[in-house]
């Protein structure tokens, strides 16, 4: 992770976001969201995602609500636009 000019937090997620991976990037976003009030989550080198993957990716934008913190998903590679 690392800081982004406008105040908030990056993440880049890299490779596939797939069923085989989930459980580690539900931790890995977890984390992240907790650790920060605004989190940019960079999907631009993100190789293949699955129904799992979208999952994770709602429960998280979830958690931040609740939460009160910004989420927002950034830098769609190919794979996260199909």
């Amino acid at each position: 992770m690392s800081p982004n000019p406008d105040s908030a937090v990056r993440l880049a997620l890299e490779g596939e976001m797939t069923i085989f991976q989930a459980a580690e990037i539900d931790e890995q976003l977890s984390k992240a969201i907790h650790d920060s009030e605004s989190l940019d989550v960079d999907l631009a080198s993100v190789t293949e995602l699955d129904t799992a993957g979208v999952q994770v990716m709602l429960v998280a934008q979830r958690e931040a609500r609740a939460l009160g913190h910004r989420l927002r998903w950034v830098g769609h590679s190919h794979a996260v636009l199909e």
